[in-house]
């Protein structure tokens, strides 16, 4: 009885172990004023744009509301190009975000740039 019970414990504290591990992962946190639709990622000057990340979104919606975040998929740290793209089919750039493991990074506003319809 002893060593299942120790057995036990010790595959609860491996187990918890690999779930700290995980972390949260890497955030995207949407500080513009509109909600995004679609968001791409590309290695920095690349033009060479990833899967839409909002497929993400946890709602059914499958979009990122203002001050909401997005968890990142499939992107190693490293700095990228973003691809925002907006219900009314305008598309923005922003250039070279620098995204780390675990951490949030963000886009306002003013990061946006070459907007077009």
């Amino acid at each position: 009885m002893p060593r299942t019970l120790i057995a036990i414990c010790l595959f609860s504290v491996v187990l918890s172990g690999s779930t700290m591990a995980q972390g949260k992962g890497i955030r995207f946190w949407n500080l513009t004023t509109a909600t995004i639709s679609g968001f791409q990622l590309s290695p920095a000057g690349k033009d060479d744009w990833g899967p839409n990340q909002t497929l993400n979104d946890k709602d059914k919606d499958k979009e990122v509301d203002h001050d909401e975040r997005l968890r990142i998929t499939g992107v190693e740290p490293g700095r990228y190009d973003a691809k925002v793209s907006y219900r009314d089919s305008r598309q923005c750039l922003v250039r070279n975000i620098e995204i780390k493991a675990e951490a949030v990074f963000s886009i306002s506003d003013k990061d946006l740039k070459d907007c077009n319809k």
